[in-house]
């Protein structure tokens, strides 16, 4: 098996934009429009996982040994233990604060590869609503994930975040 990593310090370049290029084997249409369906559906239980600060399920859509490198953090998250911890970490932290966070992926671009896994590159968009107000986008980033099937589902290897503001 190899082992598929992402960088938020990587730059696109024309070797690194090839993780991004599908072969034209893998999937003919009618197939590529099944499994776009469900990745869309993945990502949208996902996040609505997430966002009910459903700890325990949300990091059961990683794989044992996953990566979770987003930009807030000082080091990758890694393994679903600590996912499921860092999601209860910011379910106190929304509580005291009063804020609910909404978590919206979009316009994906899914790359299958020649081994089984997908490449996903989205918009991820953050909304933060206060205790009395209304909703406002709350940071702007792109996700970019390693995809693979286990156990009959769809799974995240390893995710990188970015944010806009960040550079």
């Amino acid at each position: 098996m190899t082992t598929e990593t992402l960088s938020r310090t990587r730059t696109a370049t024309p070797d690194t934009a090839a993780v991004f290029e599908a072969p034209a084997e893998v999937l003919a249409g009618a197939e590529f429009g099944v499994l776009y369906a469900q990745i869309q559906q993945f990502y949208g239980r996902q996040m609505q996982l997430f966002d009910q600060h459903d700890a325990e399920r949300w990091a059961g859509t990683f794989t044992e040994d996953a990566v979770f490198d987003v930009p807030t953090l000082a080091e990758p998250v890694r393994g679903r233990v600590a996912l499921a911890s860092s999601v209860r970490r910011n379910q106190a932290q929304q509580a005291r604060s009063g804020e609910q966070f909404r978590h919206w992926i979009g316009m994906i671009d899914l790359r299958p590869q020649a081994g089984g896994t997908l490449h996903t590159r989205c918009y991820a968009l953050v909304y933060v609503t206060p205790g009395q107000g209304g909703s406002a986008v709350h940071r702007v980033c792109v996700m970019e994930d390693v995809l693979v099937r286990s156990r009959g589902k769809w799974r995240v290897r390893h995710r990188v975040v970015t944010r806009d503001d960040l550079g």
